[in-house]
């Protein structure tokens, strides 16, 4: 997994402070852990873009007031307008002791399904896994190459004793449907068959008369 260094600044608590560095194009945070004080700094805007708008998980050393922390950024908050990055969450990493955390999913291949025409749904784009530091992913991955339509991957093809999932293990992560107009004409076939089957075993009104 990449570690991605982070050089930041101690800054004070309060909003007067969270304004003036945002005006500096700089994001105020907070670190926490087990046993560690919070930690109240800023780092610049650009600085974070690595972490934030990545399909990989990262683990941070946040350089502050000559410490260096083990990190992971645990929460990001954003402008509901601009969509910048208001203020983020770094959680310390103790060895030994397990965190939990969401870790990006990513598909890999083409279906079968949809190159036949089918329809590819993900079900979930991160998951959320327990685990010790140590075996922290930087993504989880399922080759969905032989998934035909109506084929279903569940989330126990990912199970390994190093990590402990937030989602039952039958949870289902991808399958492909029909395509619409395929799952259309299949309903006008039954229909059809439905409407022949009730036209044989109705007796005709003609049929009645005659035998009267």
């Amino acid at each position: 997994m990449d570690v991605i260094k982070l050089d930041a600044k101690t800054r004070e608590a309060g909003k007067g402070a969270a304004r003036a560095a945002r005006r500096n194009e700089e994001v105020p945070c907070i670190l926490y852990g087990h046993s560690q004080e919070p930690v109240a700094f800023q780092v610049g805007e650009l600085d974070l873009r690595p972490l934030i708008y990545t399909d990989e998980f990262h683990r941070v050393e946040v350089a502050v007031s000559g410490n260096t922390y083990d990190c992971i950024l645990k929460h990001v908050d954003f402008h509901p307008v601009s969509d910048r990055p208001m203020h983020a969450d770094f959680q310390v990493l103790q060895a030994g002791e397990k965190i939990t955390l969401t870790v990006p999913l990513q598909l890999v291949g083409t279906s079968l399904g949809q190159r036949n025409g089918g329809r590819p749904v993900q079900r979930f784009n991160e998951l959320e896994v327990t685990c010790l530091p140590k075996d922290i992913p930087d993504h989880f991955s399922i080759d969905v190459t032989d998934i035909d339509v109506g084929d279903t991957i569940h989330l126990e093809i990912l199970e390994d004793e190093k990590f402990e999932f937030g989602l039952p293990m039958n949870s289902t992560l991808f399958f492909v449907q029909a395509a619409r107009a395929e799952v259309e004409e299949e309903e006008d076939d039954l229909m059809g068959d439905t409407m022949a089957e009730a036209g044989e075993e109705a007796p005709s009104a003609e049929g009645d008369d005659a035998e009267e």
